[in-house]
């Protein structure tokens, strides 16, 4: 395996990836290509280069990259455009299906978390998107955000929403919080998330409140019914208590054929990155995507 450190830009903002090459690529030879979307405050290389080298070793050409604005990137600091990210998203399908060893008719998506969301709105949007793979992934944007806290304090988050709606109209600024604000940390998650964030600079500790606006009205199983008849596999784990299960099962249920669900048993949200949990995790998403796109 090779990997490469490459640049592509995505609505004329220069983005950084790196591309994962498979052992025994002949002169001439083109591979399918897979583009890996990492969640929330997460950058290219925190989890994904774990996934990156098992499809990769499956046959695959695979790219990581981060988001305008994330790791080495550029762009506006730590935002998080939801539908940014889509555009974000179908810039890196450009240039995977543009590399000389890539098949472009044979392109597929994997997202994790909040980009479990966006690889299902991107699918959906975009037909050069022939598999996708959602894992612990997010259906409907204010649901969720609704059901990691307690009454009081969704009310609190939407007056403070409010207020800094007003604050960037008038002065083009949204305010920067500590990200376990906005995302309140489970007492499962908060050790291991902090943990794998340790010494990544990349892994930003404040995000601006636009956030919040911007996920009360990302619902990705508004479109979800339109990916079909391309596959779709949803991932989720029974123990989520930072993204429910509920979310991926509402995807689910949204969705046209083909279609899977799988929901691991007693694992919490960031332990599907690592371990036994992981292999679990990519077991079911390689026999997905050696069925229907075939390396």
């Amino acid at each position: 395996m090779t990997v490469q450190t490459v640049n592509f830009y995505s609505e004329g903002t220069r983005l950084s990836g790196n591309l994962y090459l498979p052992d025994g690529l002949r002169p001439g030879e083109k591979r399918a290509g897979i583009v890996l979307c990492h969640g929330y405050t997460g950058v290219r290389n925190l989890y994904l280069p774990d996934t990156a080298r098992e499809l990769t070793a499956a046959g695959y050409v695979v790219l990581t990259f981060d988001y305008k604005g994330w790791g080495d990137s550029d762009g506006p600091r730590s935002r998080l455009s939801p539908y940014g990210r889509v555009l974000d998203s179908q810039a890196a399908l450009t240039f995977l299906g543009a590399q000389s060893m890539v098949d472009p008719a044979r392109l597929g998506l994997y997202g994790t978390s909040y980009g479990g969301a966006t690889v299902v709105w991107t699918a959906a949007v975009d037909p050069r998107v022939k598999v996708v793979v959602s894992v612990v992934g997010i259906g409907h944007g204010r649901r969720w955000m609704r059901s990691v806290r307690r009454p009081d304090e969704f009310v609190d988050l939407l007056a403070r929403s409010e207020g800094d709606r007003v604050r960037r109209v008038l002065t083009g600024e949204s305010e920067f919080v500590d990200r376990g604000e906005i995302l309140l940390p489970d007492r499962q998650s908060a050790e291991l998330a902090a943990a794998a964030r340790k010494g990544n600079p990349g892994a930003a500790g404040e995000i601006p409140l636009e956030f919040i606006d911007d996920t009360l009205g990302f619902h990705p199983e508004w479109v979800v019914d339109k990916i079909a008849p391309r596959p779709v596999l949803f991932i989720t784990t029974d123990d989520d208590r930072l993204v429910p299960p509920e979310e991926s099962e509402s995807l689910y249920a949204r969705a046209g054929q083909p279609k899977k669900l799988v929901v691991l048993k007693g694992w919490g949200h960031y332990e599907v990155y690592t371990g036994e949990a992981f292999l679990e995790v990519i077991e079911p998403t390689l026999a997905w995507y050696r069925h229907y796109l075939p390396a």
